[in-house]
C-alpha cells in the first residue's frame, strides 16, 4: 500500500480538490452524499457557504507520489442548524461559563442525516494511516482557528469506534431503518408482519392510492417542471416545520443535471391533474435514502405511501438491502422501520467542558441502547420479534 505524506491541505472549496481526485477516494463508499457531485452542488447553489454558516474547510492528504489519498468534508460553522445531532445544550453551557462555542468545525454531509464514511481514504491506502492524518489535521485546524470543537456526525460504525479509540468522545443516537430480509416482493414483506399490521398497511395503501396516480421518476425522465412542483412541496413542508428550509431551487436543478441516475422522485397526482405531493430519494450502492417530502393537499396516509411503502417497494425491486427514511419518527416502527443505532464523535477543546460532556455521553449511550431494545421488543410489527 502507498504511504501518506505528513502534510494536510485545507481547501476553501471542494473544486480545489477536483472531482477526479475526490471521487478516487469517495467512489468506493457507494454513498451519494459524500460524492463530489453532491457536495459541489451544495456549494455551487449557495446552500453551503460562509453566508449560510457553512464555510468549507475540506481536508486532503497526499500519497508519496503527490496524489490525493484521503479527504474529509469539513465546515466551519457559526451555528448548529442542519446537523441533526443536537449540541445546543453544550453551546448554552459553554456560553454561560463565559466561553465562545462558535465557530466550531463540523465534518458531515450538510443537511443529510444519513450514515456514511467521513474520514474517506482511497482504497489502496492504509485506512488507519489515512484516518490518523485526516483527524489529526482537523484537530490541528481547530487549534489554529481557535474553534471550540470538532464534530463528526453520522460516520459508519467502524470509523466511530476508531475515533473513540483515538480520543474523540463517542455519541450514539437512533433512527428507524428498514432492512430487506430476502424479500422478493412487497407481499413477502407483508407476510413477515403480524396479521393486524398487514391489514392496517393494506388499508393505508388502499386509502392513499384511491383516485391517485403515483409516478416514479429517475434519470432522463426528470424535468424542470418536476423540480418546480417538488420545490413547492419542499418549501411548504419546511416553512411549517422549522421556518427557512436549507435547500434552494438551484440545488434541485443541479441535482437533476448531475445526479439524475441517483435520484428517485416519487410524485402523486390525480389522473390528468397537477402533482400534489412528492418524496425525494437518493440511491446508494446498498441503500435507498428517503430525504424530503411535501404536499400541497392533505390526503390521508399519502405521506406513509410515498415515503415508506413506495420506498420499500423500490428497494426490493432494485435489490437494495436497506432503506433509511430520515431522522426521527417512532411511527415508522409500525411500517417496518426498526430502531437502528447511528453515531457521532466529538472533540471539545476546553477540558472544563470536555469532561462533563464525556460523562453525559456515557449515560446517554446506555439510555439509547436500552431504548432501542425496548422499542424493538415491544413495538416491532414482525411476527418473529413479538
Amino acid at each position: 500500500m502507498s504511504s501518506i505524506r505528513p502534510a494536510v491541505r485545507v481547501h476553501r472549496a471542494i473544486a480545489e480538490i477536483g472531482k477526479e481526485a475526490w471521487d478516487a477516494c469517495a467512489e468506493a463508499t457507494g454513498d451519494p452524499f459524500v460524492s463530489y457531485d453532491f457536495l459541489s452542488i451544495l456549494e455551487e447553489s449557495g446552500c453551503v457557504s460562509a453566508r449560510t454558516g457553512w464555510a468549507s474547510q475540506h481536508l486532503s492528504v497526499e500519497d508519496e507520489a503527490g496524489a490525493v489519498a484521503g479527504v474529509m468534508p469539513l465546515y466551519l460553522k457559526s451555528h448548529s442548524q442542519g446537523e441533526y445531532v443536537f449540541d445546543h445544550a453544550w453551546a448554552d453551557a459553554y456560553e454561560r461559563a463565559g466561553g465562545r462555542y462558535y465557530p466550531k468545525l463540523q465534518c458531515s454531509s450538510p443537511f443529510s442525516p444519513v450514515t456514511g464514511s467521513r474520514l474517506i481514504v482511497r482504497p489502496d491506502i492504509d485506512a488507519d494511516e489515512g484516518r490518523s492524518a485526516l483527524l489529526g489535521g482537523a484537530l490541528a485546524l481547530c487549534e489554529r482557528m481557535g474553534a471550540s470543537s470538532v464534530h463528526v456526525t453520522f460516520p459508519v460504525e467502524d470509523e466511530w469506534r476508531w475515533m473513540g479509540e483515538h480520543g474523540m468522545l463517542p455519541r450514539q443516537d437512533q433512527q428507524y431503518h428498514w432492512e430487506n430480509r430476502g424479500y422478493a416482493t412487497f407481499d413477502d414483506f407483508l407476510a413477515a408482519l403480524s396479521a393486524n399490521r398487514r391489514k392496517t398497511i393494506r388499508r393505508e395503501r388502499r386509502d392513499a392510492q384511491e383516485g391517485l396516480e403515483i409516478v416514479a421518476l429517475t434519470g432522463g425522465e426528470l424535468t424542470e417542471d418536476h423540480w418546480d412542483a417538488f420545490f413547492a412541496f419542499y418549501m411548504d413542508t419546511g416553512s411549517r416545520k422549522w421556518g427557512q428550509p436549507y435547500l434552494n431551487r438551484p440545488f434541485f436543478s443541479l441535482l437533476g443535471e448531475r445526479m439524475a441516475d441517483k435520484v428517485l422522485l416519487l410524485m402523486a397526482r390525480r389522473p390528468g391533474g397537477p402533482f400534489l405531493a412528492g418524496a425525494l430519494n437518493l440511491l446508494g450502492r446498498d441503500c435507498l435514502y428517503g430525504r424530503h417530502w411535501g404536499c400541497v393537499e392533505d390526503v390521508p396516509f399519502l405521506h406513509f405511501e410515498l415515503c415508506y411503502y413506495q420506498a420499500i417497494e423500490h428497494a426490493i425491486r432494485l435489490g437494495l438491502p436497506r432503506v433509511e427514511a430520515g431522522a426521527q419518527g417512532q411511527h415508522k416502527i409500525a411500517r417496518g422501520y426498526l430502531p437502528s443505532p447511528v453515531y457521532s464523535a466529538h472533540w471539545i477543546a476546553d477540558p472544563a467542558l470536555r469532561e462533563p460532556v464525556a460523562r453525559y455521553l456515557e449515560r446517554e449511550r446506555e439510555a439509547v441502547a436500552a431504548d432501542i431494545e425496548m422499542l424493538t421488543d415491544e413495538y416491532s410489527p414482525f411476527r418473529e420479534e413479538r
